[in-house]
């Protein structure tokens, strides 16, 4: 996905019950580790061991737990805009394929967690989940920068995957990806004030 993401978006314009179901396991799999990247993002994450009733095992299970809620529910979420956005510029796909565009383009917030946070853990430790902490500052805004680095890869991926399974141009694909998500571009700005 990573390396070659056209082929991988080509090869999801099948949408028989067989070649969906091969794929639902990964992307299972691939959202939930985007969705604990996520939610160890929010401010919430950021604000956790201020409340000294809290400890790191608390976090860990908050972040997982809350990450698969958050990576499954946006999976649905995200893939429903994605199938609206695509329908009004023409598009005769379902909505069980957008979704599977939707997972496969969160491989780079997979990874994210899989890189970014263990580095982010190793520089900053438990500051990363506390108020004014070690990460204030220019480390935190680069570790800032570097998590929507990820989120710019994978609204990059999101355009590829919907060029490639609907063989539209760049900027229909755009368009597409644009409007889809704007709500949940306006959801994390309002999340961050």
């Amino acid at each position: 996905m990573l390396q070659a993401p056209r082929a991988v978006f080509a090869a999801l314009r099948p949408d028989d019950d067989e070649s969906a179901q091969a794929r639902q396991e990964p992307i299972l799999a691939l959202c939930v580790l985007a969705g604990i990247a996520g939610v160890l993002s929010t401010g919430v994450a950021a604000r956790l061991l201020d409340d000294p009733a809290l400890d790191n095992v608390t976090v860990a299970l908050w972040a997982f737990v809350g990450g698969a809620l958050y990576g499954v529910v946006g999976y649905w979420i995200a893939g429903a805009l994605v199938y609206g956005a695509a329908r009004g510029f023409g598009s005769l796909g379902s909505y069980r394929r957008a979704r599977h565009i939707v997972g496969f383009a969160a491989a780079p917030l997979a990874l994210s967690l899989l890189v970014l946070w263990p580095v982010g853990l190793a520089v900053f430790g438990s500051d990363l989940f506390r108020t004014g902490g070690s990460d204030s500052g220019a480390g935190g805004e680069v570790f800032d920068a570097a998590q929507l680095a990820f989120v710019g890869w994978s609204a990059g991926l999101l355009v590829i995957g919907v060029r490639a399974v609907h063989g539209w141009s760049w900027p229909r694909a755009a368009a597409t990806v644009a409007v889809a998500m704007a709500p949940l571009a306006l959801l994390f700005v309002a999340e961050r004030l």
